[in-house]
């Protein structure tokens, strides 16, 4: 698995068209098939901050993920709404026996 956790902070005045992007966004990636989960939260404590949690089969499924148009309107409307820039953290799946737990 290819998971990426995408951080996001948004303009106070802009939560909401931030909110109706992407989860539009959500809505259409978790149809590919390539993409196995894909939340977008909120933070609690500070509703200005958000988390794209994505997870794809493999690396090849977000190259194909970032060729989509819903992917490609998400990204050509979230510029205006950030109150600074986005950045993400790749990570992999660590599978119990894959670490000698069983």
């Amino acid at each position: 698995m290819h998971i990426v956790h995408v951080y996001i902070h948004v303009k106070p005045d802009a939560i909401e068209d931030f909110k109706a992007v992407a989860v539009e966004n959500a809505r259409h990636s978790i149809q590919e098939p390539g993409i196995v989960r894909f939340d977008v939260i909120q933070q609690k404590d500070d509703p200005t901050r958000f988390v794209l949690v994505e997870v794809y089969r493999t690396e090849e499924d977000v190259a194909r993920h970032r060729e989509t148009a819903h992917y490609l309107k998400w990204r050509e409307a979230v510029p205006d709404l950030l109150a600074e820039p986005r950045y993400s953290v790749v990570y992999h799946n660590v599978h119990p026996d894959d670490a000698g737990w069983g």
